[in-house]
């Protein structure tokens, strides 16, 4: 196993989150040789003039948390921080179409939004918030993102009741294409939780605990 420190993107979603923390943020990032960080889309730019030639990955979120906002919304933030130099875009799979039975409208959002992704150079990962679906419906979602073009599955956004579960990403990697990988985020605060899901198969881990992960 590679040091933990390259699968943390190192986050901080808050909806109160200020410039001081992102400027932290940053900073223990580069100290720390994370992946990446993952932002809220207001501080994209910033992240990226700050990290400068940095080798650190700008992460942002689009349709977060609830994923249900329409899709010329998405398209518009998605764009947005692509033009500002974002690296990697964690979309919210749209629920509420999927679990309406709406399969293939919530294949082509994926769809659309990977091309624009692709165009740009920049990974997408689809946040199919695994609190939600039993493990049919966890499935169907994961494959729908994998054909439409995602390059990876998150678990979770850390809004809903529970965050990754083990098992869950146990059962992602089974399902998967290997060319999909998969992060797993919400609740994970320990080097033995971190390195259980990178066993399971996760290649990503989404965390605000990166610094207290690394000192255990």
């Amino acid at each position: 196993m590679s040091s933990i420190a390259s699968y943390i993107e190192h986050t901080n979603l808050k909806p109160t989150v200020t410039q001081r923390e992102i400027e932290l943020l940053i900073q223990e990032a580069i100290e720390n040789a994370f992946f990446g960080v993952c932002i809220p889309p207001y501080w994209v730019k910033k992240a990226k003039r700050d990290l400068g030639k940095s080798a650190i990955n700008v992460v942002t979120v689009a349709g977060f948390p609830l994923g249900f906002s329409r899709s010329e919304t998405k398209r518009t933030e998605i764009e947005k921080a692509v033009e500002e130099g974002v690296n990697e875009i964690d979309l919210v799979f749209n629920l509420t179409a999927f679990k309406s039975g709406n399969h293939q409208w919530a294949k082509i959002e994926v769809a659309q939004f990977a091309k624009i992704c692709h165009e740009a150079e920049v990974i997408l990962k689809v946040i199919i918030e695994t609190a939600y679906l039993n493990k049919e419906e966890m499935k169907v979602a994961a494959l729908i993102c994998a054909d439409a073009g995602a390059d990876f599955v998150k678990t979770s956004t850390g809004f809903a009741p529970r965050g990754a579960q083990v098992e869950d990403v146990k059962f992602l990697r089974a399902i998967l294409p290997t060319s999909v990988g998969i992060k797993a985020s919400g609740g994970i605060k320990t080097k033995i939780q971190a390195e259980a899901f990178i066993k399971a198969g996760a290649e990503r881990i989404g965390t605000s605990s990166g610094i207290e992960i690394l000192a255990q």
